[in-house]
């Protein structure tokens, strides 16, 4: 009990109101009589029992870094359900009372309900197989529908056969899809697949023609089913028919690219499908095909896999059976393949995205074959081509070759800087960790300092800190940049007419060119920045005297607005007041119920300020004139009505 006590201790009606939203909350609160069989668990969660349209297994704890977590078996997925907020405060009423709460039975249906994950029917493949399956997750909801499983078990174990015999013929004459699984059970344990396999061919080009939509407003739409087909892919794969299963994955692959692209579902079709075509990839370590020709299947299968359906692929090349041996017949296959292929006709061109998928296949099967040494040559032969920089430096790197690396990083900013700035980046970001390695802190912070003049955020000025702090010349930098935000002036030698002599910090390798053209949304004094920064080193009379000047200014700065006002309650109060006044009543004009209950956030702020500074009568003046002005509406009523700090244990 003292778990559960702990746990609940902290909690406020305001706490549960923001975790589940207002609605499921006030719902919550009306279903605490619905809450039958509290107990508790050893590691201090709560569980319960609680009717509505249906009862529902529900349980709440508290998880490692102190957040609510839950577990219902009721349909609600939008968040914390009322069933949740249910349990929590009937737990609440019982401390409150001094009552129990007993603790939960592992043999308790409840306790089998929410925590039993056992699955009879799955066993782990043996530890010689070419490929491990991936981790069997149990979902969550399958308790009452095993239950349900046990009992028909016991009532068919109490028939004889002659009446089993009797109710599966009633029920295959009922139920058309029974006496399928019947017949391709018998098909399957007698080998005799040829029938299977024309069924399911046709039942492949039937699906994969079938127009997909699907209108989630409306509920409305038109969804191919696979089920059938992945059970029996899953069947014929189970009984050693392997050549079978990939021949008609070909099929689906080809027909169900075709509908995935064409289809209009949220990926719900692309799901489906991404399901069958596993079970084909991992039947394919089991077919008469060379391990060589495995390999190249898989890997031709990848490079046409323009919707991210083949997940496992990689996974099943990774396999212990694929030896160097099978992987160097790849590679010759692969050169040849990526030599005959026309050299793109622009950097930024599809043709190029396609050979550098080729290219990667190629160095992986150069890497698993033993012939690491041809990875370089081929990287720097291909460089201009597929731009694959950055794969050449780290490439350079493992093979100590420092220098070189460096100078690849210099050519290849150069000579993307105009026309794929993304690459340029990510090549002056090795250039300032190879600088971090060698404890170069001066070119570090350079290099720092270059990403805030091009970001200036939070972040960027804290790693600026960070690294101008070791190189043991933060106030210097600092003052320069300050200057700049005021000024717009830049410090470093990347000003423009810089005339600057007290930059302590080195000029960088590289330098991105700063044209005016690039930077006209810039406005100096950059007072949000400033304002921000004040905020983090905690200058809070510095803080207030930027806000006034940017207010001077503009109107509105919301997230400035929000930063300052949480910045400053605790040193001036009146400010951060007036700033959530504002807040709210913009909220408040937005006439909106969401709207209503983000104002009631900023609404509970103040009144902790309020209640700080011992002016709970302004507060209550406040939700006065509120109401007055707004009596109108009702919705705004019921979240002021609902405004509290009352903690559920009081």
């Amino acid at each position: 009990m003292e778990l559960i006590k702990a746990f609940l201790a902290p909690l406020t009606t305001d706490d549960l109101r923001v975790w589940a939203g207002a609605k499921i909350f006030s719902r919550g609160k009306s279903y605490i009589n619905n809450v039958d069989q509290l107990s508790r668990t050893d590691d201090g969660a709560l569980a319960a029992w609680v009717s509505g349209s249906d009862e529902y297994a529900t349980t709440v704890g508290v998880d490692p870094d102190g957040e609510l977590e839950y577990l219902c078996t009721c349909p609600y997925d939008d968040g914390p359900c009322k069933h949740a907020v249910a349990v929590i405060l009937a737990a609440a009423e019982y401390v409150k009372r001094k009552r129990e709460i007993p603790l939960l039975d592992e043999d308790d249906d409840l306790y089998l309900a929410l925590f039993d994950d056992e699955d009879d029917d799955y066993d782990e493949d043996d530890s010689d197989s070419l490929y491990q399956e991936a981790e069997h997750e149990l979902p969550k909801k399958t308790a009452a529908g095993r239950k349900g499983k046990a009992q028909v078990a016991k009532i068919l174990d109490r028939m004889s056969k002659e009446e089993l015999i009797v109710m599966l013929v009633d029920l295959t004459s009922r139920y058309p899809e029974i006496e399928r699984g019947i017949l391709e059970k018998e098909q399957l344990a007698s080998g005799r697949v040829d029938k299977i396999v024309s069924s399911l061919r046709r039942e492949i080009r039937k699906v994969t023609s079938e127009p997909v939509w699907y209108d989630h407003w409306k509920g409305e739409g038109s969804l191919p089913d696979y089920s059938h087909v992945l059970e029996q892919l899953q069947a014929l794969a189970a009984s050693g028919h392997a050549d079978a299963v990939l021949q008609l994955g070909e099929e689906l692959w080809t027909l169900g690219s075709e509908q995935v692209e064409e289809c209009r579902d949220d990926g719900e079709t692309a799901t489906a499908i991404s399901e069958c075509m596993e079970v084909v990839l991992r039947a394919v370590p089991r077919t008469s095909l060379a391990p060589s020709e495995q390999l190249l299947w898989l890997i031709e299968r990848e490079l046409e896999d323009d919707y991210s359906l083949l997940d496992c692929c990689g996974k099943i090349m990774e396999a212990k059976a694929y030896i160097p041996a099978h992987w160097l017949e790849v590679a010759n296959a692969l050169e040849i393949r990526l030599n005959s292929m026309d050299k793109p006709a622009s950097t930024g061109s599809s043709d190029r995205y396609r050979r550098s998928r080729v290219l990667d296949m190629l160095l992986n099967a150069y890497q698993r074959s033993g012939r690491r040494e041809m990875i370089i040559p081929l990287l720097e032969k291909e460089v201009e081509i597929c731009q694959n920089y950055e794969k050449l430096v780290n490439a350079l790197l493992l093979a100590g070759e420092r220098e070189k690396a460096r100078q690849w990083c210099v050519d290849g900013f150069k000579r993307t800087i105009e026309s794929a700035p993304g690459i340029a980046a990510d090549l002056q970001n090795r250039l300032r960790d190879m600088a971090q390695a060698e404890k170069n802190h001066g070119l570090v912070a350079t290099y720092r300092s270059e990403e805030f003049f091009d970001h200036p955020s939070r972040q960027t000025y804290t790693e600026l800190s960070k690294a101008s702090g070791k190189a043991k010349v933060w106030p210097l930098v600092r003052a320069g940049i300050l200057r700049y935000l005021e000024t717009g002036r830049r410090p470093d030698p990347g000003g423009q007419e810089n005339k600057s002599t007290e930059w302590p910090l080195p000029a960088p390798e590289v330098m991105r060119s700063r044209s005016k053209a690039a930077h006209t949304y810039e406005r100096f004094p950059d007072l949000d920045m400033l304002i921000d920064i004040a905020i983090l080193e905690k200058r809070f009379e510095d803080v207030v005297a930027l806000y006034a000047e940017l207010r001077k200014i503009k109107r509105y700065s919301f997230e400035t607005d929000k930063a300052v006002a949480g910045a400053v309650a605790g040193t001036h109060p009146q400010v951060a007041l007036d700033i959530w006044r504002c807040i709210v009543e913009g909220l408040i004009g937005q006439v909106k119920p969401k709207a209503y209950e983000e104002a009631a956030v900023y609404l509970r702020r103040m009144c902790k300020v309020y209640q700080e500074c011992r002016r709970t009568a302004e507060w209550q003046n406040l939700l006065a004139e509120l109401r007055r002005d707004h009596k109108a509406k009702r919705r705004l009523l019921e979240v002021l009505d609902g405004l509290s700090w009352v903690k559920i244990l009081d």
